[in-house]
């Protein structure tokens, strides 16, 4: 088995995840960590006993390492991942892929050009009640699919915003939708066809003196004719679970941090009431309060997927074009909010 070396591109909270995750793989070896704060990156590889390096472009051009991830603000993916580009790296890059569809096709027009494998971090596609989810929908069991909405009414304090990237536009590049929404965004971009219009509007309701939005609602047409809702917010106090509801003429699914609130199909079938005692209840505590308090387990098998991607030498099922996606609608969320009227989608 090829043992694969990872060097780390931040030091942040987020590092600490893909650190963990890598450590729980037998394929995989943590070489490196770099951050532009010196003293972070240096305790970060202290606990996980692996080198520093001085910046990015210093462990990007380790010959020993071979795939770089990035766990920088999201304003400050471009740049190593082109530099992996032309060190003929592959790059795993954590959500969102970059904060502009812009700076998302540079990344992707340079590992094409480079043949290499540029991937994106959604852990919430591999959660164990994903599975019968897509399969419900593969099936048809929904019948005419009428209505998909997404909700995430989290909380974060001031403290959260204090002299912070968080909720600026040059590193954050958005607010509740593009830093915390974006998960359930790109559930909803996987598991429905793509939105056709949207219609929006934000506020800055219990955060006034951050640039972006606090609070975001937006209606959506889908191209298949069904309907459907995002609710964003880091103002809703104390933070509760998110959830994604999907509803047709044959079914009705609620799906609350990873289990299901609701299961329940015309055609009822023996092992409904197997998934329904199987995920009927909530795991843990989620992000809705803390951002920290998420487990790294789901990481653990984005990695395994990409990993598995590049040995078995096929597609990756979060490539750039579909880590792309969740980012294409949000900027048409904000421009729909901006303009005030709906905004088509290519």
């Amino acid at each position: 088995m090829k043992t694969w070396n990872f060097g780390i591109v931040g030091a942040g909270m987020i590092a600490n995840f893909h650190a963990r995750a890598l450590g729980d793989l037998p394929n995989a070896r943590l070489c490196g960590i770099c951050d532009k704060q010196p003293e972070r990156a240096a305790d970060l590889a202290h606990k996980y006993s692996c080198n520093t390096y001085a910046d990015f472009q210093t462990l990007i051009d380790d010959p020993n390492i071979d795939i770089i991830t990035i766990a920088t603000p999201s304003g400050a993916h471009l740049e190593p991942t082109l530099a992996a580009a032309r060190a003929q790296k592959h790059v795993l890059c954590e959500k969102p892929l970059e904060i502009t569809v812009r700076r998302i096709d540079a990344m992707i027009d340079a590992h094409q050009k480079a043949h290499t494998l540029l991937g994106g971090i959604f852990q919430n596609r591999f959660t164990d009640a994903m599975k019968p989810l897509r399969q419900a929908i593969a099936n048809q069991r929904f019948g005419a699919i009428t209505y998909a909405g997404v909700y995430v009414p989290w909380w974060r304090t001031d403290e959260y915003y204090h002299n912070s990237w968080h909720g600026t536009q040059k590193l954050d590049g958005g607010g509740a939708l593009m830093n915390q929404s974006i998960h359930m965004i790109d559930m909803l971009c996987e598991l429905m066809p793509p939105v056709d219009s949207v219609q929006a509007y934000l506020a800055k309701k219990a955060h006034p003196q951050i640039e972006s939005e606090d609070t975001a609602v937006a209606i959506l047409r889908f191209t298949d004719g069904a309907l459907g809702v995002i609710y964003g917010a880091t103002a809703s106090y104390p933070g509760s679970f998110k959830r994604f509801e999907i509803t047709g003429t044959a079914g009705t699914v609620v799906y609350l941090e990873d289990s299901f609130a609701t299961w329940q199909f015309k055609d009822e079938k023996p092992d409904d009431q197997i998934i329904r005692q199987q995920f009927g209840q909530i795991k843990g505590p989620g992000g809705a309060a803390d951002p920290a308090a998420i487990t790294h387990q789901n990481h653990t098998r984005n990695f395994q997927a990409f990993l598995d991607a590049l040995e078995q030498k096929q597609k990756f099922t979060i490539d750039g074009l579909e880590a792309r996606k969740s980012v294409a609608l949000i900027q048409a969320i904000y421009q729909a909010a901006r303009e005030q009227h709906p905004i088509k989608l290519a």
